[in-house]
């Protein structure tokens, strides 16, 4: 299926992970044109790389149509993209559809390992309410299985199987 990779993030620190009951912390979210990705460790400079062992997060996907549904029905006006703070912004493929399965973009490879299950932080990253909108859609995680580079483009989407 063919797909578009429009926005590429990392963050080299976390602002809600961990920070439950203490704030949040204000590290700099950086959009990418490139990334590179390593087998079993994650996005180069990203705050989850080399995180531990068989992390099913190494790399994040976040939905392009469900980010327009938020700025329409909940923010109801501007949203950076970037506030969902997910690596990999894509139009054109259901994220749940990946979980449990092994694809690729432009050669690398991927597991879907579970939805990227949205947290209360999101109320406050963008607006009230966006945690309960995207419950069932709040992402996807994935493991990477071989290592490359991702790009900003449109590329096919190859299903290779169900993870094994």
């Amino acid at each position: 299926m063919k797909i578009q990779i429009k926005h590429i993030y990392i963050s080299p620190g976390h602002n809600y992970y961990g920070r439950y009951g203490k704030g949040s912390l204000d590290h700099e979210i950086q959009e990418k044109e490139k990334i590179e990705v390593v087998a079993g460790k994650g996005v180069v400079g990203d705050r989850f790389f080399d995180y531990k062992e068989d992390y099913k997060g190494q790399i994040t996907f976040f939905d392009w149509a469900v980010y327009e549904q938020v700025k329409e029905k909940v923010v109801k006006g501007e949203l950076d993209p970037s506030a969902f703070r997910r690596n990999v912004m894509v139009s054109g493929v259901d994220l749940n559809e990946l979980i449990g399965k092994r694809f690729e973009i432009d050669g690398v490879e991927f597991t879907g390992s579970g939805e990227c299950s949205p947290c209360f932080w999101m109320d406050e990253a963008c607006a009230e309410g966006t945690e309960e909108f995207l419950k069932g859609r709040g992402g996807l995680r994935a493991r990477i299985l071989t290592d490359g580079e991702l790009f900003a483009g449109e590329y096919e989407l190859r299903v290779l199987g169900d993870n094994e």
